[in-house]
């Protein structure tokens, strides 16, 4: 199964790069990032799923930012509990999905993820840094080995075109891979996506 491309951090040239159909582009609803989203959508062709990134919201901004931009995702960054994620499901209109962002580096332990195992949809593997997303840098893929869940999970962290012929790689193993995550390293500008690069990315996960 071919993984499916999200390219987060979107603000600029969104319409430019839901062109490459992308099966989900990013908003990010965190007043810290540089890529922080606020205004309205240009029109996207309704198969593309827009993904809201939250860092410790509360429930009632996320409900409210899900119903004005009709998001198909909830992709929690901070700290939130699996109360947190029990309360959401409860109230967000389905079927919005919700993925739970864990940090990841050489000591992380995939144990900690089973107590999320029943109330996310999927997880999210981000490099572990100083910053909540966005740092550019690639945590060790080696790690992965560890993970024995099922659940599918979204790889993100760093990710770049120097970095295909290792991602390749990588989806050739059996690991429930549902979507590679891009962001820093295919723009010109934070939230200015880089779309040429990002066609021939696209074009060449989608051929393995």
């Amino acid at each position: 199964m071919k993984p499916a491309l999200k390219v987060c951090g979107m603000k600029h040239n969104i319409e430019a790069v839901a062109a490459l159909d992308p099966q989900y582009l990013g908003f990010i609803f965190y007043e810290k990032s540089p890529r922080y989203f606020l205004g309205e959508l240009p029109p996207l062709p309704e198969h593309i799923k827009k993904v809201g990134v939250f860092v410790n919201a509360s429930i009632s901004e996320v409900i409210a930012l899900t119903k004005k931009y009709q998001l198909a995702v909830c992709q929690l960054h901070g700290d939130e509990s699996v109360s947190y994620l029990q309360q959401l499901r409860k109230t967000l209109p389905k079927p919005v999905a919700l993925w739970k962002v864990f940090a990841v580096d050489t000591t992380f332990d995939f144990s900690a993820l089973s107590k999320y195992e029943a109330v996310a949809d999927a997880f999210l593997f981000d490099t572990k840094g100083k910053e909540r997303g966005g740092n550019g840098i690639r945590f060790s893929w080696d790690i992965l080995k560890n993970y024995k869940s099922s659940k599918p999970f979204i790889l993100s962290g760093g990710i770049g075109p120097e970095h295909l012929q290792e991602l390749q790689q990588l989806l050739s193993l059996d690991l429930p891979i549902m979507a590679v995550d891009v962001n820093s390293k295919f723009e010109t500008a934070p939230g200015n996506k880089n779309v040429q690069q990002l066609k021939e990315f696209s074009d060449a996960i989608s051929r393995r």
